[in-house]
Protein backbone atom coordinates (compact mmCIF):
# COMPACT_ATOMS: atom_id res chain seq x y z
CA UNK A 1 0.00 0.00 0.00
CA UNK A 2 2.94 2.81 0.59
CA UNK A 3 4.35 1.44 -2.79
CA UNK A 4 0.96 2.42 -4.20
CA UNK A 5 0.45 5.79 -2.73
CA UNK A 6 4.14 6.62 -3.64
CA UNK A 7 3.19 6.17 -7.31
CA UNK A 8 0.22 7.52 -7.17
CA UNK A 9 1.62 10.91 -5.41
CA UNK A 10 4.04 10.46 -8.29
CA UNK A 11 2.24 10.00 -11.45
CA UNK A 12 -1.92 11.49 -10.98
CA UNK A 13 -0.45 15.10 -11.22
CA UNK A 14 1.70 13.83 -14.27
CA UNK A 15 -1.52 12.34 -15.77
CA UNK A 16 -4.05 15.05 -14.48
CA UNK A 17 -1.40 17.95 -16.16
CA UNK A 18 -2.34 16.28 -19.63
CA UNK A 19 -5.85 17.24 -18.93
CA UNK A 20 -7.24 13.10 -18.07
CA UNK A 21 -9.01 11.96 -15.28
CA UNK A 22 -6.32 9.84 -12.83
CA UNK A 23 -8.50 6.45 -12.26
CA UNK A 24 -6.16 4.72 -10.45
CA UNK A 25 -3.51 2.40 -10.52
CA UNK A 26 -2.76 -1.55 -10.35
CA UNK A 27 1.05 -2.61 -9.43
CA UNK A 28 1.28 -6.64 -9.69
CA UNK A 29 4.60 -7.42 -8.65
CA UNK A 30 5.91 -10.95 -10.22
CA UNK A 31 9.55 -10.75 -11.26
CA UNK A 32 10.17 -10.11 -14.58
CA UNK A 33 6.55 -10.26 -15.70
CA UNK A 34 5.55 -7.49 -12.96
CA UNK A 35 3.00 -5.22 -13.99
CA UNK A 36 2.31 -1.60 -13.41
CA UNK A 37 -1.10 -0.78 -14.54
CA UNK A 38 -2.29 3.13 -15.12
CA UNK A 39 -6.33 4.09 -15.70
CA UNK A 40 -6.90 7.09 -17.10
CA UNK A 41 -10.19 8.21 -18.53
CA UNK A 42 -11.95 11.78 -19.89
CA UNK A 43 -15.43 13.26 -20.44
CA UNK A 44 -14.94 13.07 -24.51
CA UNK A 45 -13.14 9.06 -24.16
CA UNK A 46 -9.99 7.51 -24.43
CA UNK A 47 -8.51 6.36 -27.42
CA UNK A 48 -5.08 4.59 -27.97
CA UNK A 49 -3.32 8.21 -28.67
CA UNK A 50 -4.13 9.06 -25.10
CA UNK A 51 -2.65 5.95 -23.74
CA UNK A 52 0.52 6.56 -25.69
CA UNK A 53 0.83 10.12 -24.93
CA UNK A 54 0.63 9.47 -21.16
CA UNK A 55 2.36 6.43 -20.98
CA UNK A 56 5.85 8.44 -22.59
CA UNK A 57 5.19 11.30 -19.80
CA UNK A 58 4.89 8.98 -16.97
CA UNK A 59 7.74 6.80 -18.37
CA UNK A 60 9.90 9.72 -18.23
CA UNK A 61 8.75 10.56 -14.58
CA UNK A 62 9.14 6.64 -13.55
CA UNK A 63 12.93 6.89 -15.18
CA UNK A 64 13.66 9.73 -13.21
CA UNK A 65 12.21 8.68 -10.07
CA UNK A 66 12.99 5.03 -10.14
CA UNK A 67 10.32 4.19 -7.79
CA UNK A 68 10.48 0.55 -8.52
CA UNK A 69 13.61 -1.21 -8.67
CA UNK A 70 12.77 -4.25 -10.45
CA UNK A 71 12.18 -4.71 -14.16
CA UNK A 72 8.20 -3.85 -14.87
CA UNK A 73 5.88 -3.44 -17.90
CA UNK A 74 3.87 0.03 -17.77
CA UNK A 75 0.18 -0.41 -19.15
CA UNK A 76 -1.84 2.58 -19.53
CA UNK A 77 -5.42 2.00 -20.18
CA UNK A 78 -9.37 3.28 -20.13
CA UNK A 79 -11.22 1.79 -17.25
CA UNK A 80 -13.38 0.73 -19.25
CA UNK A 81 -17.16 -0.40 -18.84
CA UNK A 82 -15.77 -3.04 -16.04
CA UNK A 83 -13.91 -0.52 -14.49
CA UNK A 84 -12.40 -1.20 -11.46
CA UNK A 85 -13.34 0.94 -8.35
CA UNK A 86 -10.30 2.47 -5.95
CA UNK A 87 -11.53 5.26 -4.35
CA UNK A 88 -14.88 5.86 -1.74
CA UNK A 89 -15.63 8.92 -4.52
CA UNK A 90 -15.68 6.61 -7.09
CA UNK A 91 -17.51 4.18 -4.73
CA UNK A 92 -20.08 7.17 -4.46
CA UNK A 93 -20.08 8.17 -8.05
CA UNK A 94 -21.33 4.44 -9.31
CA UNK A 95 -24.11 4.92 -7.05
CA UNK A 96 -26.66 2.58 -8.63
CA UNK A 97 -24.72 0.17 -10.37
CA UNK A 98 -24.01 -3.47 -10.05
CA UNK A 99 -20.70 -4.22 -8.53
CA UNK A 100 -18.36 -7.49 -7.99
CA UNK A 101 -16.53 -7.18 -4.53
CA UNK A 102 -14.11 -9.16 -3.28
CA UNK A 103 -12.44 -8.74 0.00
CA UNK A 104 -9.65 -9.20 2.25
CA UNK A 105 -10.87 -11.65 4.57
CA UNK A 106 -14.62 -12.78 5.28
CA UNK A 107 -17.19 -10.94 6.36
CA UNK A 108 -20.32 -12.16 7.74
CA UNK A 109 -19.27 -15.88 5.85
CA UNK A 110 -17.97 -14.62 2.92
CA UNK A 111 -15.32 -12.69 1.15
CA UNK A 112 -17.43 -12.16 -2.63
CA UNK A 113 -20.30 -9.70 -3.35
CA UNK A 114 -22.23 -9.03 -6.52
CA UNK A 115 -25.14 -6.86 -6.55
CA UNK A 116 -26.63 -3.04 -6.58
CA UNK A 117 -24.03 -0.52 -4.79
CA UNK A 118 -26.71 1.55 -2.58
CA UNK A 119 -23.99 4.27 -1.44
CA UNK A 120 -21.98 5.00 0.97
CA UNK A 121 -22.35 5.41 5.13
CA UNK A 122 -19.12 6.70 6.63
CA UNK A 123 -15.98 4.20 6.03
CA UNK A 124 -18.35 1.13 4.73
CA UNK A 125 -20.08 0.87 1.16
CA UNK A 126 -23.73 -0.70 1.29
CA UNK A 127 -24.01 -3.34 -1.64
CA UNK A 128 -27.72 -4.43 -1.91
CA UNK A 129 -27.41 -8.59 -2.61
CA UNK A 130 -30.31 -11.09 -3.41
CA UNK A 131 -32.82 -9.68 -0.70
CA UNK A 132 -29.60 -8.20 1.77
CA UNK A 133 -28.03 -5.21 2.09
CA UNK A 134 -24.30 -5.43 3.43
CA UNK A 135 -22.66 -2.85 4.88
CA UNK A 136 -18.58 -3.43 3.74
CA UNK A 137 -15.83 -1.63 5.34
CA UNK A 138 -13.92 0.05 2.64
CA UNK A 139 -10.74 -0.86 4.48
CA UNK A 140 -11.58 -4.75 3.94
CA UNK A 141 -11.85 -4.69 0.13
CA UNK A 142 -9.39 -6.09 -1.91
CA UNK A 143 -10.71 -5.18 -5.42
CA UNK A 144 -13.67 -3.69 -6.81
CA UNK A 145 -15.27 -3.36 -9.85
CA UNK A 146 -18.26 -2.44 -12.16
CA UNK A 147 -20.23 -5.18 -13.69
CA UNK A 148 -21.91 -4.01 -17.26
CA UNK A 149 -25.61 -4.33 -17.74
CA UNK A 150 -26.49 -4.39 -21.26
CA UNK A 151 -29.98 -4.27 -22.88
CA UNK A 152 -31.80 -6.64 -25.25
Amino acid sequence: MARDSQLIEMIAPVVESMGFIFWGLEYTPQGKQSILRIYIDHADGINVDHCASVSRQVSSVLDVEDPISQVYNLEVSSPGMDRPIFTMEQFVSLAGNIIDVRLRMAFDGRRNFKGRLVGVEQEDIVVHVDDNEYLLPIELIDKAHVVPQFKD
